[in-house]
């Protein structure tokens, strides 16, 4: 499989039926996930490995990884409607035999992972609300592939935090992230802005 043909695949699968806002619940593009786990699988980090996907949402990149070789991945999410959809999504793709889908807050998870591979929330309605996703990702697994916004602040925030958990940074890739109107404050009908996606892996 390309990796176009893997963000093709991705882009079509089931979004969620109704996001919410205070989980910041986005859909992962397609080619940003697949990016991501392109970036992984080339680096040895996908196939026949046990992988954590923290805040899976409706399973973008637990489907992705498995369809790349993953041995096994976790599901971790905490919202019963996602996991639905999740659900959905790992048996239209035919990866059931791959995921283990976890109903739990990320913080309350206590898998080990050699892989974690994740899209936390950005922190635009809730500040900080990466910071869990990143500390648990950091405890479970040596490896670590995260999407954020590429701001300064954030980029300069992500470069220190990771240095606090004896990790750090071997791939950035900044790219584009497209979040179409889905909440009520949304103004336009498709947002742009600009992510990174990393690779920690600990020290």
């Amino acid at each position: 499989m390309r990796k176009k043909h893997l963000a093709m695949a991705l882009s079509r699968l089931e979004g969620f039926r109704d996001p919410k806002p205070e989980l910041e619940q986005y859909r992962t593009p397609g080619d940003v996930a697949a990016e991501l786990l392109w970036m992984a699988h080339s680096l040895g980090d996908i196939e026949g490995k046990v992988i954590a996907d923290l805040g899976a949402g409706t399973g973008v990149l637990t489907i992705g990884a498995c369809l790349l070789g993953a041995g096994r991945v976790y599901a971790v999410e905490v919202d019963g409607a996602a996991i639905e959809v999740l659900r959905r999504n790992v048996e239209a793709a035919g990866v059931g035999e791959c995921v283990e889908v976890v109903n739990s807050d990320v913080s309350e998870f206590s898998g080990r992972a050699e892989v974690v591979v994740m899209n936390p929330p950005f922190g635009a309605q809730n500040p900080h609300a990466d910071r869990p996703f990143l500390i648990k990702a950091f405890e479970i697994s040596d490896v670590v592939y995260s999407i954020h916004l590429a701001k300064p602040e954030v980029r300069r925030f992500i470069e220190n935090f990771v240095k606090d958990f004896n990790f750090s940074i071997t791939h950035r890739v900044t790219m584009p992230f497209e979040i179409p109107a889905q909440f009520s404050f949304h103004r336009k009908r498709l947002e742009r802005i600009t992510i990174d996606v990393y690779r920690f892996q600990r020290m």
